[in-house]
Formats: structure tokens, sequence, C-alpha cells
């Protein structure tokens, strides 16, 4: 079965494979570094995008290492998982110091360098160098449960194991590069989660699951437990100007890095602005709420809006506070529903006490 799934697989790409995405144009290992932590938790069609302008303004290692993680956290925007893109930033800077600037062709230095596990540095290896090493990313671990009716959820050590002999069985020897895309492709485009188009698939004679018609039940998806709701009031605190003040985050946890209005906890705005930068702020009416996703947990923030109508005394220039315009924006990295937030102020739920930033 070995060399007709693989053989399966190549002819199918050849024909009907995905050969002109952005990443694929100039190999290098570089670019497919950058295009496999993208395509981490993002579909193809999004991660096209932020691709082309990454690099355009980071062409190399030596770039993204040299960058301000703002400006790399600004240009991740929009994507989530910025844990990618910090440690995306802090592996080019150990590729520079320690690797003179050439991605290291062992997988064993490469999963030692940040945000870089197995399957990221067998994809690196297989599609820039042609080196023989299997992936596992979540497509394949599809198509490699349906063809062979793996049983279980993949995120359980047993199961993740039984798979991960199944991808080194079947890489091939040669053509590795065109294997590994093209068992990618073969799960994004045609065995997908939900219904999977099997009459075109290229290894369907194969495939346990289709034999018995029990598709959808493989891979058994993650145990299901609640996502607890967890509360946050934001201050959308605004100066003359219009432009709203942000924080920046500690680097671990929650948006680590990125700029966000201030939390409050339990405070009111005033007792806030008070306390926190020793001039009055003029409360507003609220805005709605909103409902954001993580993995872990729901978060529902309450957007408070304020005017602040004098200085700040108290703000200190240390790096941690900045007034945003939107209106000619700064190189910062901000969580979408930050921007969300911001776009809202003068958006048509506003409410009469919002007026447009000059």
């Amino acid at each position: 079965m070995t060399d007709a799934f693989a053989a399966a697989l190549l002819e199918w790409f050849d024909r009907c494979g995905r050969h002109d995405l952005p990443w694929q144009r100039e190999r290098s290992a570089y670019r497919t570094w950058v295009s496999e932590i993208m395509l981490q938790q993002t579909q193809v069609a999004t991660a096209a995008s932020y691709f082309e302008r990454f690099m355009q303004r980071f062409p190399t290692v030596e770039a993204l290492a040299a960058a301000p993680l703002d400006e790399v956290l600004h240009l991740w925007s929009g994507l989530g998982y910025y844990a990618r893109a910090r440690n995306l930033h802090r592996a080019a800077q150990r590729v520079v110091l320690e690797h003179g600037g050439e991605l290291p062709q062992d997988l064993e230095a490469l999963q030692a360098l940040p945000g870089i596990g197995r399957s990221t540095a067998g994809a690196i290896l297989a599609m820039a160098h042609g080196r023989r090493h299997p992936i596992l990313d979540g497509n394949v671990k599809r198509v490699l449960a349906r063809v062979h009716a793996v049983p279980g959820w993949p995120g359980q050590a047993a199961v993740e194991r039984r798979l991960w002999a199944l991808a080194e069985t079947h890489t091939p020897a040669r053509r590795v590069g065109d294997y590994t895309q093209a068992i990618m492709d073969l799960g994004a485009t045609l065995c997908r989660r939900a219904n999977p188009a099997c009459a075109k698939c290229p290894v369907a004679a194969l495939c346990a699951a289709r034999r018995e018609g029990r598709q959808s039940e493989y891979p058994a998806p993650r145990p299901r437990r609640p996502r607890p709701l967890r509360h946050a009031r934001m201050l959308l605190l605004r100066d003359k100007s219009g432009a709203v003040l942000l924080e920046q985050r500690p680097a671990a946890g929650v948006w680590g890095g990125l700029w966000c209005p201030p939390e409050l906890g339990e405070e009111n705005p005033e007792s806030w602005g008070r306390r926190v930068l020793g001039a009055p702020v003029r409360t507003e009416p609220p805005l709605a709420r909103v409902r954001h996703g993580f993995t872990h947990f729901e978060l529902e923030i309450t957007p408070l809006r304020a005017r602040l109508d004098g200085a700040a005394p108290r703000l200190m220039e240390s790096g941690r506070w900045v007034w945003y315009n939107a209106r000619s924006p700064a190189k910062l990295g901000l969580a979408a529903v930050v921007e969300r937030l911001i776009a809202a102020l003068d958006g048509p739920d506003a409410g009469p006490a919002t007026r447009k930033s000059p």
C-alpha cells in the first residue's frame, strides 16, 4: 500500500495540486518556514496575502531579526495566535546569532528554535531541501486517520504515535517535497473535515473509512469541554485629537506584546483617570458588549468610552502607553477585536457623544 499511496497522491498532485502559492514561487528555507508558521491555524487564502506583505517588509531572516517586535506584530495583526509571530521573531534572532543567518538543516537543531515543532521542521527540510522527513499537521492527520481508520482523537499520545508511524511509512524517498505539499493539499481541498469529496480523491480505493462509509467518524473530535466565560471592562479613552490610549500588554499571556485599551477591573473610569493619569476623564455612553473566542475560553468585553479634555501629567513616557490615531496609525500590533473596538468609536452605533477624529 505504501508505494500505491504515494504514487497515487503524486500523480494527482501533478494534475490537480497547488503549484503557484506565494511561497512556492521562490523556494527557500526561510520562505517555507514563514509560510508554515502562518499556515498553523490559518487557511491558505488568508495566509497568502499576509505572507506577501510580510516578505515585502522582511525579505530575509536578517531583516526579520533586526526589526522591532512591534512592527512584526503589526504585520501579523488579524492572523491571530500571536505567539507564532513572537516565536518567529525570536527564532530569527537566534538563526542570525547562532547559525550565521541560515536555518539549520538538522531536524533536531530546527526543532530547538522557538515555535518549530517536529512537523514544521520536517516540512521545511522536505520542501526546501528535499530531505526525507514526514510531517503531521492537521490536514495530514485527517487523511491518515481516514485512510487507515485510526480510532481516537489525534491529540492523544497513543493516537499521535500511530499517525506519526503511518506518516513515516508513507513518505517516499523521492519527490518528498512534492509529496509533502500533495498530502497537505489533499486534506485542505478534498479530504475536508466536513463533506469530503471522496469521488475525486486519488487514494479513495485505499481508504478504509470510505469503504466502511464512516468518513465523518475519523478522526475522532477533541473531547468537548465547556469553555468558561471571562469578562473584561476596557477603557476606550480619547484625547482632544481623537487618539485612543493604548497600553502594551506583557509579553506572556493573552495578546502578549500587543497594544490594547487598559482594563479597569471594577474601577470606574473617573477614579482610574485620577489614579493613573492624574487627570479628570469624562465618561460617555458605552458601546455594545463584544464576545471574542479563544481556544480555551470566551471573553466578553464591555467597552467603556471616555474623554480626556486636558493633559495627563502622570502618563509615564516609558514606552508602556501610546496615543493611537486610527487615521494615521503607528505600526503597532493590535488584536483584531481591538481594531474593531477602535473603529466602532466612530461607527453608526457609537452614540451622540462621539465625534469624528481629525
